[in-house]
Order: structure tokens, then sequence, then C-alpha cells
């Protein structure tokens, strides 16, 4: 197998030009992106109907306590037997790998994501299966890439064409994908970068379709268009939906935090499947994606209709009891969601993010007009232009909020509302959190990428790849002699000093001691200590490559230092070197 490869790897080099070749692999990235988010949507499907196909609308289901805490348990079972790696925060993974693995993603995430994701959200788990398909996608791209031995800027291109490409076959929204890739992934959108990722995602979307149908995700038929009047509660929604945002995020990062004190899995477990299975009892509409909930906000007309979303609860069949249960709803979806990522389960905050914007925008309408604030406000509408409001909220992503909810929804009568919203809802976000929640860990670290070329740069800059560790050392007690016959072996301006086991004591500079070193009367008058100084500053390996640079302009030094977390000398780091490869990055980065 391997020889085939790289005969056919030969044959392409030989054959196909670069740019065709990305182009082809393009294609088959989106084919087979298409073809995972089809499989998962349809074991999701097949274990949703076996499990819940004799529960009855309006009675109470004893099973909502237990499906959810099965399915998590045996997602964890997978992931910990058969999968034995984390495949949590899936769109968090991507950014990781951009940043800092060269854009390479390991071969299991072509399917261990879909096999978890597909029994957690089938038996139940309160999250979404966008961001399982999204890694899927991202590690079909990295490792087409690698089996072909393409570069780490095609090696990244290509994650981003997975990325675009299970946004758009999953929606149907080839447009969404492509501006997903620019504002999540930070992929910069060049000539070079567009048309692959437009294949990608257009041929994600043509598959989706001979796989699916015509139809939608979501039913959504538009009857009240927008109107200027209406201006200032688009404006109040935005808003809203980016303080749902500001919630959503801080409760999932505290609950998260909760989780990850636990030591044990089956202590998580117990929390996760006793928080999940009691939240789903009391409100089913949290129970898996939650999509056919938001069809009934979206498509709902009377509260009859409306009332729908309360099937299976203890408050079905009582229309009294809507706005409330909608609050709640809206209250605790990430709630189940944290403890079903949690717990063990595995799943994306995507789908959440959009459950949570039609809640939050129907019940932002629905309030307005019980309450008689101003002009009617259509229900239906405010439910769709809050997706896209908490979409940019959660994401920072407002483009992406105005044209998936477009193209998902089929409202683009609706674009200039969907701007207005996703914009206050960006703008509100951006007061307290500077990054998205998939974004916001790696910021931490100083390991996100972002559109400014020259921090990207820095941040996909390998500190291993600038460090030379082929040093000749010297102890603190040898003579001058030794001292001599040593300088004589290195390719180094620089000698370390190292005690026994390795840890830098100071260290000897050439230029120093060249007035004695050819003097050999005095080669057994003096020892290594006697002539050693401490460096101007010490790198850590796990430094970034900012700190690095940082460090060299504030000490003006052409050399330094790299240390492990143990204090042992790793090897060096010269001015040049750094700055070199530096300019390198910046002019791949640049070109078309």
């Amino acid at each position: 197998m391997i020889t085939f490869i790289r005969r056919i790897v030969e044959w392409r080099e030989s054959h196909v030009s670069d740019k065709q070749f990305v182009l082809l692999l393009a294609v088959f990235v989106g084919f087979f992106a298409a073809v995972a988010a089809f499989v998962l949507h349809w074991i999701i499907r097949q274990i949703q109907l076996l499990l819940t196909s004799g529960f009855v609308a309006n009675d109470v289901n004893w099973l909502y306590l237990v499906y959810p805490v099965i399915g998590i348990y045996l997602t964890s079972l997978f992931i910990k037997h058969i999968v034995k790696d984390n495949i949590s925060h899936g769109i968090t993974r991507i950014l990781y790998a951009i940043s800092s693995k060269r854009s390479r993603l390991k071969a299991h995430n072509m399917w261990s994501s879909v096999i978890a994701s597909a029994i957690t959200i089938g038996f139940g788990g309160s999250v979404g299966a966008e961001a399982p398909i999204v890694l899927t996608g991202s590690a079909i791209g990295s490792n087409l890439g690698k089996a072909f031995k393409m570069d780490n800027r095609t090696l990244m291109l290509l994650v981003g064409c997975g990325a675009a490409a299970a946004i758009a076959g999953i929606f149907k929204a080839p447009i969404a994908g492509l501006v997903f890739t620019l504002e999540v992934l930070m992929i910069d959108l060049t000539m070079a970068s567009l048309l692959p990722i437009l294949v990608s995602a257009v041929t994600a979307v043509l598959f989706n379709y001979l796989f699916n149908g015509s139809d939608s995700l979501f039913q959504y038929t538009m009857s009240d268009g927008w109107m200027i009047e209406r201006v200032p509660a688009y404006i109040l929604l935005g808003v809203f939906g980016g303080l749902i945002s500001l919630y959503f995020i801080r409760t999932m990062n505290f609950c998260e935090g909760i989780f990850s004190r636990l030591r044990h899995s089956y202590q998580r477990l117990l929390l996760g499947g006793i928080v999940l299975s009691m939240l789903i009892f009391l409100f089913p509409a949290l129970y898996g994606e939650g999509y056919s909930s938001i069809n009934i906000l979206l498509n709902g007309k009377t509260e009859a209709d409306w009332a729908q979303v309360m099937n299976n609860s203890i408050f079905a069949g009582d229309g009294r009891w809507l706005v409330l249960y909608i609050f709640f709803v809206l209250a605790t979806k990430v709630f189940a969601t944290s403890a079903t990522n949690g717990g063990g389960g595995c799943g994306g905050t995507f789908a959440p993010s959009l459950f949570i914007g039609a809640v939050g925008g129907f019940f932002f309408a629905r309030v307005w007009n019980m309450e008689q604030i101003g002009i009617y406000i259509p229900e239906k509408n405010f439910a769709m232009l809050g997706m896209a409001a908490v979409m940019a909220g959660v994401m920072h992503a407002p483009l992406t909020g105005v044209f998936l909810i477009a193209e998902l929804t089929g409202g683009y009568a609706m674009f200039i509302p969907l701007m207005v919203v996703s914009i206050f809802a960006f703008l509100t976000i951006n007061i307290f959190e500077p990054h998205s929640i998939y974004g916001m860990r790696l910021a931490r670290e100083g390991k996100l990428i972002t559109h400014h070329t020259d921090h990207a740069a820095l941040t996909l800059m390998s500190l291993e790849s600038i460090v030379d560790t082929e040093f000749t050392y010297v102890q603190p007690d040898m003579s001058l002699q030794r001292l001599v016959h040593a300088i004589s072996r290195s390719k180094m301006p620089v000698l370390p000093v190292l005690d026994t086991v390795g840890r830098l004591l100071g260290e000897v500079h050439i230029n120093n001691i060249r007035n004695i070193m050819f003097r050999t009367e005095l080669y057994n008058h003096f020892e290594v200590y006697q002539l050693m100084c401490q460096p101007q500053a010490k790198l850590g390996v796990n430094d970034s490559v900012e700190e690095v640079m940082h460090k060299f302009e504030q000490t003006k030094a052409t050399m330094l230092p790299v240390e492990d977390s143990n204090g042992i000398l790793v090897g060096y780091i010269t001015h040049s070197r750094l700055y070199s490869q530096y300019r390198q990055m910046v002019a791949d980065m640049s070109a078309e």
C-alpha cells in the first residue's frame, strides 16, 4: 500500500501541478465530508427512532431518565477502550492543530468523532453533531494532504477545505462554509485558498442533495417581511443575543471547571448523568440536537402550534406554561450540554448555539408581543434572527451567522435584519469576551491564529525547528587547556558550562577569553568556573516564539540557551536563525 501511494505521488509530481492537485484533493475532501455527515445523521436518526418511536406526545416518559445516561456511558467506554485519545472540543482541536501541530490531525479523527457523537446524540445527549463533523472533515483533509506529502501551507488549506465542506454539507450552505473557515478557523481568504475551499464546499453540498434530497434542515416560510419600524426591536434582539452568548460561554466554562476537578470517570458520569437525565425529563426539548423544536418555533403560528415544544413533558397540553417553559429551556440548555460532554459524551456547541438562539429569539418576541411593548413582531422571524445573533456571539462570527441562517432557512429576504442582529450581538459579546468559545482556551496560551500576519507567523513557527541541539559543553572544574581543546571542536562562539546532570551553570564566550586562550603558560592557572558568566536570559521549551523574540529584543543577545522544565539544557537559539525563519514564514503566508 505504501509503495502504491509512493508511485502515485511520483506520478503526480511529474504530470500534475500543485494547484491542480489541490483542487482535486478538495473534491475528495468535500465528498468524504458529505459521506461522514450523512452517516452520522443516519445513525442518530436510527437510534432515536428505535428509542422513542413509541412515545406518546401528551404522556410523561420515564425513559428520559435512563437513555442519556446509557448514551454517555457507552460513549465513554468507546473513547476509553477503542479510541484511547481525547476527542472533545472538536473545533478547538482543529485550531490547536493549525497553530501547534502544523495542521496535522490524527488518523482516528476521521471516524472516531462520528461514532462517539452518534451514540451520544442518539441516546439524547444535548449536544450537536456539527463540531464532530467539522473535526472529521478537517482530519480527512489533513490526512489526505499528509499521504501525498503536501507542505504545511497546503495542509492548512486542506484542513480549511474539510471544515468548509462539513458546514456546507450539513446545512447545504456553501457560502456559510467558506465564511466559517475565514472567521472561526482564521484561514486567510486569498485567491490561492478561495477556489479550493469553494470547490470542497460545493462538492459537499451536491452530494448532500444526492443523499438527502432538496429539503433543508430547517423548514421556514417567511409570511411577514422586515419593516423599518422594527429596527429598534432588531437592535435589542442583537444585544439580547450577545448577552445570551455571554451567559452560554461563561456558564459552559464554569461547568467544565467543575467536571475537570472530578478525578474519576465514574464521578463525572454520575454527576453528568443525573443532571442531564433530570433536565431532559423535565424539558424533553433538550433531548438530542433539538432541531425538531427549532422547526416548531420557525413554523408555528398559534399558541397550539408553539405548545408542541412541550410534548412529552409534565407541562404538555397546557399552553399557559409556554413562556415559562421556553425560559427554563433557554436557561438550562447550557447545563444539559455541559453535563453531556462533562459526563463522558461527545458533541459540539454548534447545534446548542442554534437551539438557544431560536429559543431566545422566540422568547424575546413572545414577551414583547404579550406586553405590547411596541409594534407587533412575528415570533417565527425572531426565532430565526435569534439563531444568527447567538451564533455570531458564541463564535465571534457575525458573517457566519448571517449567511448560515439565510442559507439554512431560505430567509434571504431577511438579510438586513440578520446583519443588524449579528452585528449588535457581536459588539455586545466583544465587550466582555474578546475571543470565541473555540478560541479562548488557545488565546490564553498564546496559540491562537489570527488574521494579523505578524502574530500568525509567530504562532505558526515551531520553537523546536529553530533550536540548535548540537553544542559542545564544558564542566566548571576543567582547566583552560581542556577548554581550548573544546573550543577547537565547537561550532558556536559560546560554550555552555554544565553540571553532571546537564543543568546550565553559566557560559564561556570565546571573545571574552581571546586574550588568554593562546597563552600556554596560563593553561594550568585558570579553570572554567573562573572564566564563565551568566547568560543574558534563558528560554524554556514551552515558551512561545513571540516570547522568545521579545527576550531577544530586550537583551540584544545573538544567541540564548533553551532549557526544559527540569532546567536541563536543550540547545541554543540564534537571533539570525529566528528572524530568518520568521521572514520565511511571513513570505509563505503572503504568497499567492
